[in-house]
């Protein structure tokens, strides 16, 4: 018999969310991560708010809002917000029920100096390296550092002169000129942004495209390819081996006793191998010895660790795919070098409790075959 559809006349029902998430769902072992993270954090958030006032959205519900958007790939926050008004399952994760409205999207706004100013973003995705430390998801000795360019939110149009001589225009078209720099040499000493000042021009090797980036680094271990630590600087020539020895540093900070570093053909360089080396630590980088003798010689390349160094160190590239095709931080959506870092961090934190959730979920046993 033919189902009819009827018009919907029920005024009221009860409605468990936790019973329309199937129990098998991954959403429900990142919720337990993030909730685990969050509730460390709440001594951090007391000092963050006056004791008086009116309530605020609990940060705890920004921050997991901002997972969201990662985990799901949603477009912008204020696209996240009218989602709210009717996905079941965002708000399960964030803990509302049906009856509470979504929160106007300028509370991501308003709350963002908030978070910057107490380093919330840093912490938090330290709180996740930790609880993947307690569960033994970590090495704590063999690591791979590379870097990627993200590109900032700003255009080459906005890239001009510092002493605020105005760019030629091939014409006088209205809204979005057209703006000629044929022939003009612009480098980051003479101009920059005046969107994002601190943006940097910025090219990936010869015959490449230059464009107003900022530089991502990530710190790799190497048995599960977790990010063990991440930072978002600005582009320069010398950031990814600059940011060696702070990645180094902070990971020993964090309890980690760094043996190996593997890394591309970038960090082949005399200073970047002397300050692993400085630290205690082997450099497992790929030899460059383009018109150069390479910093790696043979005390270090005969050893199987070296080889093996070599073909982990790719999976860090499949971070940042992540991050970038699922993450959304191919180009940042925010301006300034601080706002892009908070982004950066949450999107890195958004990844590794993905992995975790991977490397945690219950094994499903193949059901056997009955032999006839």
């Amino acid at each position: 018999m033919r189902g009819r559809q009827e018009p919907e006349v029920t005024m009221l029902a009860f409605v468990d969310l936790e019973a329309r998430v199937p129990p098998d769902h991954p959403l429900r072992i990142i919720k337990a991560l993030a909730d685990q993270a969050l509730a460390a954090l709440s001594p951090e958030f007391n000092r963050m708010y006056a004791e008086v006032g009116r309530p605020s959205i609990p940060p705890e519900r920004l921050l997991k809002a901002s997972l969201l958007i990662a985990l799901y790939s949603v477009r912008s926050e204020r696209a996240f917000c009218e989602d709210l008004d009717y996905n079941l399952l965002f708000r399960w994760f964030l803990g509302m029920n049906l009856m509470e409205r979504s929160f106007d999207p300028t509370v991501f706004t308003k709350n963002r100096q908030r978070l910057l100013e107490h380093r919330v973003g840093q912490q938090l995705f330290d709180e996740v390296v930790a609880e993947a430390q307690e569960r033994s998801l970590l090495s704590d000795e063999h690591f791979t550092v590379d870097g990627t360019l993200i590109e900032a939110a700003a255009s080459l149009k906005s890239f001009r002169r510092r002493d605020g001589d105005p760019p030629t225009m091939s014409d006088q078209d209205s809204g979005n000129p057209s703006v000629d720099f044929h022939g003009e040499r612009r480098v980051n000493a003479t101009h920059r942004s005046t969107t994002d000042p601190e943006a940097r021009l910025f090219r990936k090797g010869k015959g490449k495209e230059a464009k107003l980036v900022f530089l991502a680094h990530a710190l790799m271990e190497n048995r599960n390819g977790l990010l063990a630590d991440f930072q978002v600087t600005q582009a320069t020539g010398r950031a990814e081996r600059d940011a060696v020895p702070v990645l180094l540093d902070q990971a020993r900070e964090r309890r980690f006793h760094p043996k190996t570093v593997g890394g591309d053909k970038g960090y082949d360089t005399r200073d970047c191998v002397a300050a692993m080396r400085d630290r205690g630590v082997t450099p497992h980088v790929a030899q460059n010895t383009t018109r150069r003798s390479s910093a790696i010689d043979g005390r270090t390349t005969w050893r199987p660790a070296y080889a093996q160094s070599q073909r982990v160190r790719k999976r860090v590239e499949e971070i940042f795919g992540w991050m970038k095709t699922v993450g959304g931080f191919r180009r940042t959506r925010y301006r300034g070098l601080d706002r892009t870092g908070l982004a950066g961090y949450l999107v890195a934190t958004a990844y590794n409790l993905v992995r975790m959730a991977k490397l945690l979920a219950p094994v499903q046993e193949a059901p056997a075959i009955q032999a006839r």
